[in-house]
C-alpha cells in the first residue's frame, strides 16, 4: 500500500503519517512535507525517487507525473489499467493526504504583491486532489487534518466504508472549488463577474434558521468582522440583526459624535447621537421605550461603564461596539445570556456583493455605501431648510436608509422622533411614525 502526503498545512500530519507507516503504508511526500515527516522520523519517500525526476522550476512542477497520476487514477476492476501500469512500471496509490498552498491568507496581507499572489496558486496540490476524488471507490483523499482521527481508525478496523470515501471525496471537489473560486474573484477584481463565483467555507452550524423548522448556517468569514466576548451561541436573526445595527452606526464618523442605534429586526426602534455612550443611548431610547426590550445595540464608540449600569436595567440581547471599557465588560457580563460583540473591522471594507435567491438562481447588487454628501443636494421648496433643519435632514436620511421600506422617520439633528417601517403604504408608515413619536410623548 503506498500513501501519497502533499500538505501545506501539517497540523496533524506527523501523527497521521506515523499512523499510516504502522499499518505498513510505504509513504511517498513531496519538498517541505518531506522534510517535516523525515525530522519526526516517519520513514518517507521523496516524490523525485517515484518520478526519476527532480522537482523544478522553484518547485512549480514536482508532482505532475503519470508516474503519480497513472497510480492514483488508474481502475483497479479494469485489467487493462492493471497491465498499462505494469508496463510502465508504475505503482499504486492508495490514498492521498492533500491540501493546498494558502491563497486565502496571502492575499489577505496588506503588503503582499499580485507576484507574490500568483506564486501562491496551486497547480499540483489540485490535480493530485481532483485526481484521487474522482476515483474515490479505489483511493482514498483527505484534505481536511479535522479527518485524520477518523480515517486513521477506519483504516486500523479495516472499515472504510463506501459513504465515508464519497464524504471524504465531496469534502475533496468543495475544496477545489472553494480555492478556485478564491483566485476567480481576485484575479476578476469584479463587483458583478460574468460568472459569481462562491468560495464560503461553513462557519457554523446554527440551531435554526429564521423558524425552528428551518435548517440554517453560517458560511464565509463572518468572524473577520466580529469577536463574541460572551454569552449564547448565535441564532440566524441574532446575526442579521447584529449586521444591521452595525452598518447603521457605521453610517456615523467618529468626528459626528457617539452614534447609537437600536435594532429589532434588522428595523431601528431609535437612533442617537451624543457626547457620551450615556448620552448618545437616552437619546435613542427616547424614541420608542418598549421595542428595545431584547433588542440589539450598535455603537460607534466604546461601552464606558455608565452605558453598561443603564443597559443593565432592561433586557438586551446584544451589544456590538468597537470596545468595552473593562468595568462595563464585567457589569454586562452578569447577565449571562446577553451576547456582547466587538466589532474588529468595519462592514464597509467588505466588497462582496449583497445577494438574494430567487427561483433558478440569485439576485446580486453593490452595497449601498454612497456616502451623503452635500454637492448632489438640491432645494426644491420655495424656502430653502435652515441649517439645523438641514443636519436633522441628514441625520434622517442616514436612519432612513436602514428601515424596511416603505420608511418614514422623523428626526431632529441628533436623534430620531419616529420611524415607521415596512408598512405597504407610505401614509402608513408616516401615520406609524407619527404615532410612535405620540406614544413616546414626542412632540413634532
Amino acid at each position: 500500500m503506498r500513501a501519497l502526503i502533499s500538505v501545506s498545512n501539517k497540523r496533524g500530519v506527523v501523527e497521521f503519517a506515523g499512523g499510516l507507516a504502522a499499518l505498513g503504508y510505504e509513504i511517498v511526500s513531496t519538498g517541505n512535507t518531506h522534510r517535516t515527516l523525515i525530522g519526526a522520523g516517519i520513514p518517507a519517500q521523496p516524490i523525485s525517487d517515484v518520478t526519476g525526476f527532480p522537482e523544478i522550476l522553484d518547485g512549480r512542477v514536482k508532482t505532475l507525473h503519470p508516474a503519480i497520476h497513472g497510480g492514483i487514477l488508474a481502475r483497479r476492476d479494469l485489467d487493462a489499467h492493471r497491465q498499462q501500469l505494469e508496463t510502465h512500471g508504475i505503482t499504486l496509490i492508495d490514498l492521498v493526504v492533500s491540501n493546498l498552498y494558502p491563497f486565502a491568507d496571502t492575499i489577505t496581507r496588506p503588503e503582499v504583491t499580485f507576484a507574490e499572489a500568483i506564486e501562491d496558486i496551486d497547480i499540483g496540490g489540485v490535480a493530485l486532489t481532483r485526481a484521487a476524488a474522482k476515483n474515490h471507490e479505489h483511493v482514498l483523499i483527505i484534505v481536511d487534518p479535522d479527518d485524520y482521527v477518523d480515517v486513521l481508525a477506519a483504516l486500523q478496523a479495516e472499515r472504510v466504508t463506501p459513504e465515508l470515501r464519497r464524504r471524504l471525496a465531496a469534502k475533496a471537489f468543495a475544496h477545489t472549488a472553494a480555492y478556485d473560486a478564491m483566485i476567480a474573484n481576485y484575479l476578476a477584481d469584479e463587483p458583478l463577474p460574468a460568472t459569481l463565483t462562491a468560495a464560503w467555507p461553513q462557519a457554523q452550524r446554527l440551531r435554526y434558521g429564521e423558524n425552528p423548522h428551518q435548517q440554517a448556517a453560517l458560511y464565509g468569514d463572518f468572524g473577520t468582522f466580529f469577536a463574541q466576548l460572551h454569552g449564547k451561541e448565535l441564532s440566524y436573526i441574532n446575526i442579521l440583526d447584529i449586521a444591521a445595527a452595525q452598518e447603521l452606526a457605521e453610517e456615523f464618523a467618529v468626528a459626528d459624535g457617539v452614534a447609537l442605534a437600536i435594532i429589532k429586526h434588522t428595523n431601528p426602534c431609535g437612533v442617537g447621537l451624543g457626547a457620551t455612550p450615556l448620552d448618545a443611548w437616552e437619546k435613542a431610547f427616547a424614541t420608542d421605550r418598549e421595542a428595545p426590550f431584547g433588542g440589539i445595540i450598535a455603537l460607534n464608540a466604546p461601552v464606558d461603564e455608565p452605558l453598561a449600569q443603564r443597559l443593565n436595567e432592561i433586557f438586551t440581547e446584544i451589544i456590538v461596539a468597537p470596545d468595552f471599557a473593562p468595568a462595563a465588560l464585567a457589569l454586562l457580563r452578569k447577565k449571562r445570556d446577553r451576547r456582547l460583540m466587538r466589532a474588529l473591522l468595519p462592514i464597509s471594507s467588505s466588497t462582496k456583493p449583497l445577494l438574494h435567491s430567487v427561483p433558478g438562481g440569485v439576485l446580486a447588487q453593490q452595497p449601498d455605501r454612497t456616502p451623503l454628501g452635500g454637492e448632489e443636494w438640491r432645494v426644491v421648496t420655495r424656502r430653502a431648510p435652515t441649517s439645523n433643519e438641514e443636519r436633522a435632514l441628514r441625520f434622517a436620511w442616514r436612519v432612513c436608509k436602514h428601515v424596511k421600506s416603505n420608511a418614514i422617520v422623523y428626526a431632529a439633528a441628533d436623534r430620531t422622533l419616529g420611524v415607521g417601517a415596512g408598512q405597504m403604504s407610505r401614509v402608513d408608515s408616516s401615520r406609524l411614525a407619527v404615532w410612535k413619536a405620540g406614544n413616546a410623548g414626542i412632540s413634532l
